[in-house]
């Protein structure tokens, strides 16, 4: 393992701060790069930076441009451009936002990064298709967990007399807010096929008044749980029986391989990275049944079969999942490879 401790440090900029997954990956990254003796800053203007890694993107493009005359090597990682704003109205503030961050991204990915990494293959192309493709060095590396943080060795299990069916989002509501509906109506098709009670619990930020008009359009169960720290995550996983991921064209959702990593098998539709990542026994996926990127309605009870099929075959798929999280999203590999990006040759 070579050791880059000597070589300056690294900048993770810009530094992240509230919900979601890009918040967890920056907080696992700096504590596995101080770890490995890596100096980490969140300021370009630090001396001793020899690399940053941009989070997708920043306002303070200046900032990247002196670092780079410097001799400071510039790493973007990207996931998928923004999209679904083009097809779910949310109003006028956002599309703007979202519109002019996709062309802020495109902006550095061709004119000053020195290397790209991708979450996935999926997200590659995606970019290469909307925005072509750059000469810059190009990798792939998926999102990893800490493996002895999330395990699936733990005080909590899934409840006996019922069904829990896990959605773990950063946020819902605004564009967002067809995955809510997607996780409700499988709910729905997934607990018309279960002999015991369904229980959707819904992980992350929903708007009160969200909540309560799902409340008037459906019978089922749901559990508001609403934020949680991040060091609660794996308890809920394991008192899970499925997760649903119900993003879309995803480019490699953090709340998947959390769970795989917790022995929580995983549902969905064959959409983004998804396919990727679920392999083997680590739970299932299904065909849209429609166009997934105009958002029109999911085959809900094609899932809901495929669901039922792992439910009646729980300890297996258990397994198969912390099986796949072992071989493919292990922290100590993914900051082997970061490191070879940020420091190496």
């Amino acid at each position: 393992m070579p050791d880059y401790s000597h070589k300056g440090s690294v900048c993770l900029m810009p530094r992240l701060e509230g919900l979601g997954g890009p918040v967890s990956f920056q907080t696992r990254l700096a504590e596995g790069l101080k770890s490995r003796g890596v100096a980490v800053t969140y300021d370009p203007h630090d001396p001793n930076c020899r690399a940053i890694l941009l989070m997708g993107g920043t306002r303070h493009v200046m900032d990247l441009w002196r670092a780079r005359q410097r001799g400071v090597r510039i790493v973007q990682r990207l996931a998928q451009v923004y999209w679904i704003h083009r097809r779910k109205p949310s109003g006028v503030g956002h599309f703007l936002r979202a519109e002019r961050n996709n062309l802020l991204l495109a902006f550095i990915r061709r004119s000053l990064a020195h290397r790209v990494v991708y979450q996935s293959q999926f997200a590659r192309q995606f970019w290469q298709r909307m925005y072509g493709l750059t000469p810059r060095m190009e990798r792939i590396i998926y999102n990893s967990v800490d493996l002895q943080a999330f395990q699936p060795h733990g005080d909590e299990t899934p409840p006996l007399d019922h069904i829990r069916l896990l959605v773990v989002e950063g946020r819902l509501g605004e564009a967002n807010e067809p995955y809510l509906e997607n996780s409700v109506r499988f709910g729905e098709a997934l607990a018309r096929k279960m002999d015991q009670p369904l229980e959707l619990m819904v992980v992350g930020e929903a708007p009160l008044d969200l909540q309560e008009r799902w409340k008037r359009k459906t019978n089922l169960w749901i559990t508001w749980r609403g934020v949680v720290q991040r060091e609660e995550v794996p308890a809920i996983d394991r008192s899970a029986h499925l997760l649903f991921s119900a993003e879309l064209n995803a480019g490699c959702p953090n709340s998947v391989i959390e769970a795989l990593a917790c022995g929580l098998p995983v549902v969905g539709f064959a959409t983004g990275a998804l396919p990727e990542i679920l392999q083997g026994d680590s739970g299932c996926m299904t065909d849209y049944g429609a166009d997934h990127w105009k958002l029109e309605n999911p085959d809900v009870e094609s899932l809901a079969d495929a669901a039922s099929r792992i439910l009646a075959d729980s300890p297996r798929f258990r397994e198969g999942a912390r099986k796949r999280a072992e071989q493919a999203f292990d922290l100590q590999d993914m900051l082997d490879a970061y490191l070879e990006v940020l420091l190496g040759d």
